[in-house]
């Protein structure tokens, strides 16, 4: 089993989609690389002087799903060329964040990168970094969107973004449906 952690935004977006790909068995919602050293809360995090981003951590299975894969879904559900922002969520809390833990998987995202900056009008603004650190978020946040499928910013902005996912990605979705 492999790990990616990855921020574009609301980690209750980027959770919804991830958790419908096939060879992905775990998706927890976080927060990373922040620059206070007890578990932050999402008070904390949502004041933006935490340094913490919202993000996930996805548990892969990487003989069903690749890493590049995961990567191509996700410069797919989110805007890399908004800094600190994903729609009305506003703050370094909400950037657009991949954690990398080795060289290999870095060179990986900066050449994907390169092959998709024209793909965009705007330059990606990804921060591409080694983890720092990582908490999970608190027990409320975890499967937020199949627990309240109906909650306003579920409906409005998730399902939009889930609906996209399966329409791009219905092929690596298959016992999903």
């Amino acid at each position: 089993m492999k790990e990616l952690i990855l921020g574009g935004g609301c980690f209750w977006c980027l959770e919804a989609v991830f958790e419908l790909l096939d060879g992905v068995y775990d998706v927890e919602s976080g927060y990373a690389n922040g620059e206070i050293v007890y578990p932050p809360t999402y008070e904390i995090v949502c004041s933006g002087k935490s340094g913490y981003a919202e993000v996930v951590k996805i548990s892969y299975d990487e003989d069903i799903i690749s890493f590049e894969d995961l990567l191509e879904v996700f410069f797919e559900i989110h805007d890399p060329t908004t800094l600190n922002a994903q729609g009305a969520d506003r703050g370094t809390q909400y950037r657009s964040l991949i954690i990398y833990q080795n060289e290999e998987e870095k060179s990986k995202i900066d050449e994907m990168i390169e092959e998709i900056q024209n793909n965009f009008k705007d330059k990606i603004v990804t921060q591409v970094v080694p983890l720092k650190n990582f908490y999970p978020a608190e027990d409320y946040h975890q499967n937020y969107f199949s627990k309240h499928p109906f909650q306003g910013y579920c409906s409005v902005v998730i399902s939009p973004k889930v609906a996209k996912a399966k329409k791009l990605f219905h092929l690596m979705m298959s016992k999903k449906f």
